[in-house]
C-alpha cells in the first residue's frame, strides 16, 4: 500500500461545545451524520469532547484529500463510526467518496484523542502501490 495523504487537525472543544449551545439542531445537523449524533449525544459527560474529536476528523479527512470545502464536500460525507471495542473508522460517502476514487483512495486509518481543551485526529489514506 502507498501512502496517498495524510491529515492532521485540532479542534478546541470549547468552541464545538460553543456551537451546540447556540445552535443546537442546525449545527449537529449540518455538520454531524445521524450515526455520529446519536454516538456523541449518548456520551452526556463526554459529548464536546466525541463532537469536536469528529469535527477535527472531518478536517484531517480534507488534508488527507488535498482539497478543501469549496471542492463541494459536506461535512457529512465524512462520518467517524466507532467499532464494538470502540476504535474510530471512517466512512466517506459522497464527494468525498468521489475525490477517494479519483485519488485511488482504498483505505483509511483514524487516530482520535483529547485533552481537556482539544480534540485531535490523525488521518492516512492509502491506495494500491
Amino acid at each position: 500500500m502507498r501512502i496517498v495523504g495524510i491529515g492532521v487537525d485540532a479542534t478546541e472543544i470549547e468552541r464545538v461545545k460553543e456551537m451546540c449551545e447556540k445552535h443546537p439542531e442546525s449545527f449537529l445537523e449540518r455538520v454531524y451524520t445521524p450515526l455520529e449524533r446519536e454516538y456523541c449525544v449518548a456520551r452526556k459527560k463526554g459529548m464536546a469532547e466525541s463532537l469536536a474529536a469528529r469535527w477535527a476528523a472531518k478536517e484531517a479527512v480534507m488534508k488527507a484529500l488535498g482539497v478543501g470545502w469549496s471542492h463541494g464536500v459536506k461535512w457529512t460525507d465524512i462520518e467517524v463510526e466507532t467499532n464494538f471495542s470502540g476504535a474510530p473508522s471512517l466512512n466517506v460517502t459522497g464527494r468525498a467518496k468521489e475525490i477517494a476514487q479519483e485519488l485511488g483512495i482504498r483505505e483509511w486509518k483514524i487516530s482520535l484523542t483529547h485533552s481537556r481543551t482539544e480534540a485531535i485526529a490523525f488521518v492516512v489514506a492509502s491506495g494500491d502501490e
